[in-house]
């Protein structure tokens, strides 16, 4: 049954979110397609294209991302009051980026509005500025643009991606962490890298160059400066600016211990092996590592610990929501340590 995105998005929760698009058909349209012959491997590199511009229009932060063969996962940062600083000028210049501006806003920039016609324009803008902040024009935003351009590139018409995409609410710090690690640990879980590290089209890819990197350097080649800006992290970030709650070091050892229960094939962990993050959270080891693997039961309608589902359904007026059952098992105790709004 889908539920109208209404039903799945709640700023008064949280202002993060984990998106999955998916191709038609589960097609091959991302990677190399062995039956058809063809490699469209250079696509990923549009979505990171896109999401560059993308984090220069909205008012959305990207914390995470990976594109795999044929389907590809965003976790985001919805900063509404960003948007709502900003000028009328600023959110017209932003909404110019991506579309064509129509002739009642063109005549309010050049001084020629009337009064009726400058309350309208007005108007407009300010649906603009909702939209701005809206993670379905986000990702309306960037599916719309990649399915023309792979149209285009296979001389075809029709439908790209599967459906809608889907989006899952994560409503406190172990559940954004949880996303995020599934997110980053995709290709190592599909078995196409050894290594987190080795993960291209993946933020944590991106999050290990620039970690390795010198503080003072400068990116050392033109493709680094291509790449989808990331939220940072708590200690890594500016005074005031927006960060995920958690340290990037304390991040990368949660991913490495991980990855390699992955290829071990571990059900748990010994407790002297367990990243401090893990313990800090009170995060169950063995479920977590059953949860990162193929097929983990991470994707219910949103995810977070015990008291934070509870307050989630009835923040949507509803009895149950699923994820429940997950939440109970991946997180021991069910306080939320850690409000992330």
């Amino acid at each position: 049954m889908a539920y109208a995105r209404k039903s799945l998005v709640s700023l008064k929760d949280t202002p993060y979110y984990h998106c999955i698009s998916r191709c038609v058909r589960r097609s091959w349209l991302w990677g190399l397609d062995e039956y058809a012959g063809k490699d469209h491997s250079h696509r990923k590199g549009w979505i990171q294209d896109r999401l560059r511009l993308l984090s220069g229009v909205f008012a959305i932060d990207l914390c995470a991302y990976a594109v795999m063969s044929n389907h590809y996962h965003v976790i985001v940062h919805i900063d509404r009051r960003r948007a709502s600083a900003w000028s009328i000028e600023e959110v017209i210049a932003r909404w110019s980026l991506l579309f064509r501006l129509p002739l009642l806003v063109d005549r309010l920039q050049q001084g020629l509005a009337s009064d009726v016609e400058k309350e309208s324009a007005l108007a407009i803008v300010e649906r603009w500025r909702a939209r701005l902040y809206d993670v379905s024009w986000y990702m309306k935003c960037l599916n719309e643009h990649l399915a023309r351009r792979a149209n285009v590139e296979d001389q075809c018409t029709g439908r790209f991606w599967e459906g809608r995409f889907k989006s899952q609410a994560l409503l406190d710090e172990a559940g954004l962490l949880t996303a995020m690690a599934y997110v980053d640990l995709n290709p190592v879980r599909a078995g196409v890298a050894a290594t987190p590290e080795d993960s291209d089209f993946t933020s944590v890819f991106d999050r290990v160059k620039q970690f390795a990197r010198p503080m003072d350097s400068v990116p050392s080649s033109q493709d680094d400066c291509l790449l989808p800006p990331l939220m940072p992290f708590s200690k890594e970030a500016a005074s005031g600016q927006p960060s995920i709650p958690f340290s990037l070091p304390e991040y990368l050892a949660l991913l490495d211990w991980t990855g390699r229960m992955i290829h071990a094939g571990k059900r748990g962990a010994i407790d002297k092996d367990l990243p401090q993050i893990v313990r800090r959270l009170n995060i169950d080891a063995e479920v977590w590592s059953a949860s990162m693997k193929p097929h983990g039961n991470v994707f219910g309608r949103a995810l977070g610990r015990l008291d934070r589902m509870r307050l989630h359904a009835e923040t949507l007026g509803q009895c149950w929501i699923r994820g429940v059952q997950q939440a109970k098992r991946l997180y021991s105790y069910g306080i939320a340590r850690v409000s992330m709004n």
